[in-house]
């Protein structure tokens, strides 16, 4: 096994010292991972931009097909995402013979989500009619989606075999692959989009074929590095097959079900406050999106730390070093409250330059600066409730979890936002503000939970995980 990468904990030393240490050991594992995440973000721009200096019909395909594929892409991506705290635990535990025949289980969940990925997004003209879109605009969404899905299962497979290299602590090598493909996905863009080397311009079409293929380069790539790696030779997917097996399964699914769900609920209310955005007009709309973004880059760096934090948590724990692991869990809040807090004072701060960066338009600069205030306040509470979900998702607790969010998104985020925004019950209505502070407050009750969840929750075993 790779000590490098996941030590075990040196229980003599001082706190202080144990505690940088572990602290330490979080950077190595998650800044790798925070290059992944914004390897992968990158792809998501790139398409935007490059689809929009095609045509305002090519971009709004792309747009619609990509609300549409990301929220069952993110749902299985966290189901699949129980891999990474299940074969870590194993790693600690030093059960080496149970790694493989967890990442076969994990393979054969990402070949079924696959299938189920592939038929949905092949025959979304349902929801299509339903939205009454323009005809070109509806014609590009499905072929846009045709191309897309016969990458889904290379982008299914990667997120499976993520549960393999995270889990042995060696996030980087994600991270290459990741990198990999955004570095492919941006020339096929330019070839397909506007139809270079003799091929014909497929307008937003072709960023479906081209994310499409780099998925495949990337998956095959990974595929031959983990077959011809030293670093891997113990762990041989050929070599090591495992044919299905249900309770396994059931095992991961009872893990990952709910960490996909929690994503997917997350996810999902961004989306339904998008849609009750939108009477209040285009200026407000765009204000919301450009705040919503700026969030969401800032979010990368607490979310890399939230899952290196899973990983190292249910190593320690398989590894019998519960007490290390409650050190790490509980500091680590400090850690996410000083990040919380630089953000805060860099959109407190530099407001109107980041919005000055977004747009030239005063009134939707206007719009976006009121909002980046209460953003920051938001990204507090965003940020430590990350930090206990990630730590709870080491000690493999996610039922309990889902349940908080589902009550601190729809019970008080969603609600109070709406009556914020378009009523004069509590306040005079407050237009998008009163959503971020609905938000901030859904994610304030869900910090406040999970903190007390983390707090209290003691793990049913210290050593070998079950499995």
């Amino acid at each position: 096994m790779d000590d490098i990468h996941q030590p075990l904990p040196e229980v003599r030393k001082p706190l202080v010292s144990r505690t940088l240490t572990e602290w330490k050991t979080l950077a190595i594992l998650g800044g790798p991972i925070l290059i992944a995440q914004i390897a992968q973000m990158a792809n998501g721009v790139i398409d935007t931009v490059m689809a929009g200096h095609a045509s305002a019909e090519d971009l709004a395909g792309v747009g619609i097909g990509s609300s549409l594929w990301m929220p069952l892409f993110l749902f299985f991506m966290g189901m699949l995402g129980a891999l990474q705290p299940i074969i870590s635990g194993y790693n600690g535990a030093r059960t080496p013979e149970k790694i493989m025949p967890a990442t076969w289980q994990g393979l054969y969940i990402a070949g079924v989500g696959s299938i189920v990925m592939i038929l949905l997004l092949t025959n979304v003209h349902p929801i299509l009619e339903g939205l009454n879109l323009e005809a070109t605009t509806a014609s590009i969404t499905q072929g846009y989606l045709n191309a897309f899905a016969w990458g889904i299962p290379a982008l299914l497979l990667m997120t499976a075999l993520r549960g393999l290299t995270d889990g042995l602590g060696h996030t980087r090598v994600i991270m290459a692959f990741s990198v990999l493909s955004a570095l492919i996905n941006l020339p096929l863009n330019y070839i397909f989009i506007y139809g270079k080397l003799g091929l014909p311009a497929m307008g937003g079409i072709g960023c479906g074929w081209a994310t499409s293929i780099s998925n495949g380069v990337a998956a095959i790539a990974l595929l031959t590095y983990l077959n011809r790696s030293q670093l891997y030779k113990k762990f041989h997917l050929i070599a090591d097959w495992t044919k299905p097996n249900a309770t396994l399964i059931r095992y991961i699914l009872s893990i990952g079900i709910p960490i996909g769900f929690t994503i997917f609920v997350e996810a999902s209310v961004f989306s339904v406050i998008a849609l009750f955005l939108a009477p209040l007009g285009p200026i407000v709309v765009a204000g919301h999106q450009i705040a919503l973004n700026v969030v969401s880059l800032l979010f990368m760096l607490p979310l890399s730390i939230g899952m290196a934090l899973t990983l190292r948590v249910s190593f320690l724990i398989g590894a019998g070093a519960p007490d290390t692991a409650r050190l790490i869990s509980r500091s680590s809040l400090i850690l996410a409250a000083s990040t919380a807090l630089v953000f805060a004072i860099t959109l407190f701060v530099f407001s109107q330059g980041i919005a000055a960066l977004y747009t030239g338009d005063a009134d939707v600069q206007t719009v976006t600066i009121r909002l980046l205030m209460f953003a920051a306040i938001f990204q507090v509470a965003d940020v430590i409730q990350v930090t206990c979900i990630s730590a709870l998702r080491g000690y493999k607790d996610t039922g309990i979890p889902l349940l908080i969010m589902l009550f601190s998104f729809w019970g008080v985020g969603l609600p109070l936002g709406y009556i914020l925004t378009f009523t004069d019950v509590i306040a005079p209505a407050m237009g998008a503000a009163g959503f971020w502070i609905g938000l901030t407050g859904g994610l304030a009750s869900a910090s406040v939970l999970l903190g007390w969840r983390l707090f209290r929750y003691r793990p049913k075993t210290s050593g070998h995980l079950t499995g």
